[in-house]
């Protein structure tokens, strides 16, 4: 029975596009005829567009951020593509049409939909080809801050991505005044293959904070030995960053001047959106704290802070209550702090605020090498030792579960990961202001199934930095064969993550949210679709497996997920085996 359905799914992978796809193209939906070598800049910024029928043009032309110039894919001819604004209890068609030279696909990143139009080439369907139309159409069963992009040849990278609002059937469960959205990214004039192609080849091609014996990060003489023999470095935090990107705000560079108008004393709701393909950015208002009022388009109980981090393709929406200043800067600096993303909010057009100068950069320490030696929270800054597969002993491998794979993927064990949801996040450990972790964050709606998981599963996040090879369980995707992590119908699992890497991964689920496990009651655990585990340390998740079919399970960082760190999930349908 099992394998029917299963061959069932992949002939409708195969055969999906021909019934979906039809020929007749409004003229304006064509991206404004952008082929690969239009000569017509793709506009920055984003439209609305909304409705029970929507239609979605792919096209390329020539990105300008800042005076730099590169490749770019838009969306209906913009960068971000346009807001989707929807209600929840609608119904919507959506019409893509790829006017690209190459296949491409739409993701609807944490809507909850038949696992055919979740837009995974390969997984749930087979990719839209060139100069065809495919059509996505789903009821929509939820609400909150979401965004789409692309799952087809690196193109995220290019600008493939753009904003999607749901707005609740019923009243929302707090006021505001004004509804923002701030979709953070990055740009670079280098081709999404270039980059793939030299992370391959060279390690620590893309970095600018390299540490020697002479520079003046504040590392002891017994430290700088340590990681030389380890051949490692405190300072790789970020595969790619500044100067090779430039940190985008709503698709504009930090000098391109982003603004919200404001008048003092009203409530801002601001929707804050990861679409990068490769950043962690840590989010401060100076002068203002944000009281964050969901995360992941789920509602939790308000929770006040001073500064937020936020991993590649996570949303969190936060209230603002601006004063009497004529500004306020909405500083997002990269994690490694090479550079930022800025908006200003503005009492009238052209007033600014100071902007504040990129912090020091952060240094890996041992608990992030998975030495921290039992501290669950933020992780000490002593221990000893770390554990390089370039000097690996069998005593050290044993360490691993039996289902990980030993070989050229695997560069590097931790020693004693613990839980860190009540990390902040490389660099905002010791702010002297109030940050958010995990921990703080409560479902506001209970959830509806708190059940006792019926198993644990544990996966292992492995890599070979140098190597540039990424992988769950030492397996890189390609080499899997079939759905190697399985559920029941309506199966209640604990999913618990390893990471035995020395990089944060933001491992996201398609189709289906989590509760984080993090200390609250399991009726109140936030519900998730993204869960940031960090360096040397663990993360778990409780899962009920009620969305049928296969789906994608993977690191959001995009050159991580395309180097092998991703598997598929299959959940088989009720009365199925």
């Amino acid at each position: 029975m099992r394998d029917s359905i299963r061959l069932s799914r992949r002939s409708l992978v195969k055969g999906l596009g021909l019934g979906a796809a039809f020929a007749a193209t409004p003229a304006w939906a064509r991206g404004h005829n952008m082929k690969r070598h239009s000569s017509t800049p793709i506009r920055l910024g984003f439209d609305e567009v909304r409705g029970t029928e929507i239609n979605l043009a792919v096209g390329a032309g020539e990105r300008i951020v800042q005076g730099r110039r590169g490749h770019g894919v838009a969306v209906n001819g913009t960068v971000p593509g346009p807001l989707i604004r929807l209600r929840e209890g609608q119904s919507v068609q959506l019409n893509v049409t790829n006017n690209l030279d190459e296949d491409t696909s739409i993701h609807w990143h944490g809507l909850l939909v038949p696992f055919q139009y979740d837009g995974v080439p390969g997984v749930s369907f087979p990719g839209i080809k060139p100069h065809e139309t495919f059509r996505y159409e789903f009821p929509i069963r939820q609400s909150g801050t979401y965004w789409y992009h692309s799952h087809s040849g690196m193109q995220e990278q290019s600008g493939h991505y753009g904003p999607l609002i749901i707005d609740p059937a019923g009243p929302e469960p707090v006021a505001y005044d004004r509804d923002y959205i701030l979709l953070l990214s990055e740009f670079t004039p280098l081709h999404p293959h270039f980059i793939m192609s030299r992370l391959r080849t060279g390690e620590g091609y893309f970095s600018r904070q390299l540490s020697s014996w002479t520079d003046g990060y504040p590392m002891t003489g017994a430290e700088r030995r340590m990681w030389a023999q380890m051949r490692m470095m405190a300072t790789d935090i970020a595969d790619v960053s500044a100067p090779t990107y430039t940190y985008l705000a709503n698709g504009r560079g930090p000098k391109e001047g982003l603004e919200y108008l404001f008048r003092a004393g009203e409530r801002i709701r601001l929707r804050i959106i990861n679409g990068s393909a490769m950043t962690f950015f840590n989010i401060r208002i100076p002068g203002l704290p944000m009281t964050v009022i969901a995360a992941d388009g789920q509602n939790v109980h308000p929770v006040d802070v001073d500064e937020l981090q936020i991993a590649t393709a996570e949303t969190y929406d936060v209230l603002i209550e601006p004063g009497r200043a004529e500004a306020y800067a909405i500083v997002c600096e990269s994690m490694d702090r090479s550079g930022m993303a800025l908006a200003m909010l503005a009492s009238q057009p052209g007033a600014r605020a100071e902007v504040p100068a990129l912090r020091d950069p952060p240094l890996l320490t041992m608990a992030d090498m998975g030495m921290n030696h039992g501290d669950a929270g933020h992780g000490s800054h002593k221990g000893g030792g770390a554990h390089s597969m370039k000097g690996m002993s069998m005593r050290d491998t044993a360490l691993l579960p039996p289902d990980v794979k030993i070989g050229p993927g695997l560069d590097m064990v931790s020693m004693a990961p613990v839980d860190k949801t009540g990390d902040p996040g490389l660099g905002l450990r010791d702010v002297p202001h109030r940050v958010l972790t995990y921990r703080m964050l409560r479902a506001l709606e209970p959830n509806t199934d708190s059940r006792e998981p019926s198993r644990l599963l544990e996966l292992h996040l492995t890599g070979n930095m140098e190597r540039y090879m990424w992988s769950f369980d030492g397996k890189m995707y390609h080499a899997v064969d079939d759905a190697p992590i399985r559920f029941a119908w309506n199966e209640r699992v604990r999913v618990k993550l390893v990471n035995n890497t020395m990089m944060a991964h933001p491992i996201h689920l398609h189709g289906m949210f989590f509760e984080v496990v993090n200390g609250q009651p399991p009726a109140q655990q936030p519900r998730k679709n993204v869960l940031v585990v960090q360096p040397g340390a663990s993360a778990t998740f409780d899962l009920t497996a009620n969305e049928p079919g296969d789906w994608s399970f993977h690191c959001h960082l995009l050159y991580h997920m395309h180097a092998g760190m991703m598997q598929v999930v299959t959940v088989a349908g009720p009365g199925e085996k």
